[in-house]
């Protein structure tokens, strides 16, 4: 049986209720998002709420953590009140459209994401599992759409997708007037083609966009010097 819990320096994880266990894709997010100026934030699809914490741990905010699925928002609420970050985080159960629509009228400076990815796929059994994992419970372009109608007028969405997901990102952005003004290609090894980005939109126009890669392992196990820089905050072996 998989361990039922996954422990950072500053907080426990726990997931044995959540369809989506601790994984690299969050933590990838968590730690990379820019939160300079960042008083209100938003985690869309918080599931155990590991970025919620990771980003409560970098900053002041206060962040709203929402989930359609209520064992989601559940184990999220336990792990939140478990930490040292409880009174600055809020998870609430709802869907994107919904919160977007009539749950709240709060303007958002970040919002950040580790949204559902596998379109065409075969699902899973486990009906939690698909919801968590496929596009149609929340398509890029309604979760774009959703936060844009969330973000202040400076404000910033982040989010961690597969790398073929870049020109469809690209497009949406477009089409909500939005920009990106920060990229990131993650490469699991040296010489491997990119398999996620890290992408912030921002409703303002930057003079140039910040573009990088980012590779996570020289050899297997053997994280490179940047990789642990970036998380050496949250991991205890880094």
């Amino acid at each position: 049986m998989a361990n039922p819990y996954f422990q950072f320096k500053k907080f426990t994880i726990w997931h044995d209720k959540c369809a989506m266990k601790v994984g690299t894709d969050a933590v990838l997010l968590g730690a990379w998002v820019n939160l300079a100026d960042c008083k209100n934030i938003l985690d869309i699809g918080t599931g155990t709420g590991i970025i919620a914490l990771m980003l409560a741990q970098r900053s002041t905010g206060d962040i709203d953590a929402i989930d359609i699925d209520n064992d989601a928002c559940i184990q999220a609420e336990e792990n939140v009140k478990a930490s040292p970050f409880a009174e600055r985080i809020r998870v609430i159960h709802a869907a994107c459209s919904e919160f977007a629509g009539s749950v709240t009228r709060k303007k958002y400076d970040l919002i950040v994401s580790n949204p559902p990815y596998f379109i065409n796929s075969l699902k899973c059994p486990d009906d939690k599992r698909s919801v968590a994992r496929h596009t149609d419970s929340l398509p890029l372009s309604e979760l774009v759409e959703n936060a844009c109608s969330l973000l202040s007028s400076s404000g910033r969405i982040a989010l961690v997708l597969p790398y073929e997901q870049l020109e469809e990102v690209e497009s949406i952005a477009r089409k909500n007037s939005l920009f990106v003004s920060r990229q990131t290609d993650v490469i699991p090894v040296p010489g491997a083609h990119p398999k996620r980005l890290l992408i912030e939109l921002s409703a303002v126009e930057a003079d140039t966009t910040n573009r990088d890669t980012l590779v996570i392992e020289e050899s297997r196990h053997q994280y490179t010097p940047e990789y642990i820089a970036l998380t050496k905050d949250f991991y205890l072996k880094m």
